[in-house]
């Protein structure tokens, strides 16, 4: 079915009520979206395109990213705070939305990279991505600033997208047992409210052998 088209008055007005946070996650979508003579023409605008060049080495594997990623994360290079006080305390700070806006852009990139990459890099760069989010959820501050109660709930991430691509992953990497551990650990970890859901997704992407293991997990 074709897009049906937007009324540009219309969504110029939406956009003013949105918050800032919303239209920066849509800039963001907007950059991987428009062609690259559109991209230079808004760009010129505000930034010196010049500065923005493409570096001559060619562009890196999926995981190589998220492993830039990661390191960058832990070295705190998206912790941004700023003085919190009543009218302010909904806010995030730059950083913040910075590192929201990617985490959720990689997961998107190994969603895409199931059945197009090996499947062994491709879980291996999902577990990067979990393991930076276990480590916001533990209260670790060297990674987010919030100003308020913070956690991986507040990345917004479409778990029922990103664990059906996962445990397509896991079911072609692990043993059953193995398999059923995982499968209920990140349920458990991260959208508990739809396990129902998940599972029957982990159920229908697994060998039989898996599934009995599933169904023998407590």
């Amino acid at each position: 079915m074709p897009a049906q088209p937007i009324d540009p008055d219309k969504l110029r007005v939406a956009i003013r009520k949105m918050s800032d946070t919303q239209v920066y996650y849509m800039l963001e979508e907007a950059i991987d979206l428009l062609p690259q003579t559109k991209l230079h023409k808004l760009v010129a605008r505000f930034l010196d395109p010049g500065q923005l060049r493409p570096d001559s080495k060619t562009k890196g594997s999926l995981l190589k990213g998220i492993k830039a990623f990661q390191k960058a994360s832990l070295e705190g290079r998206y912790y941004e705070g700023f003085n919190v006080n009543s009218k302010n305390h909904m806010e995030m700070s730059k950083g913040t939305r910075a590192w929201i806006a990617e985490c959720n852009r990689l997961l998107d990139r190994c969603v895409a990279a199931v059945g197009k990459q090996d499947l062994t890099d491709t879980q291996q760069a999902f577990d990067i991505i979990f393991g930076l989010l276990d480590r916001v959820d533990e209260c670790h501050d060297d990674i987010l600033f919030f100003a308020d109660e913070g956690g991986s709930w507040q990345v917004g991430v479409d778990w029922q997208k990103v664990l059906a691509a996962y445990f397509t992953c896991l079911s072609a990497t692990s043993e059953p047992d193995e398999y059923a551990r995982r499968v209920f650990k990140v349920i458990e970890a991260y959208d508990s409210y739809s396990k129902a859901k998940h599972l029957a997704t982990a159920r229908k992407n697994a060998t039989p052998p898996q599934r009995k293991a599933l169904r023998k997990a407590p």
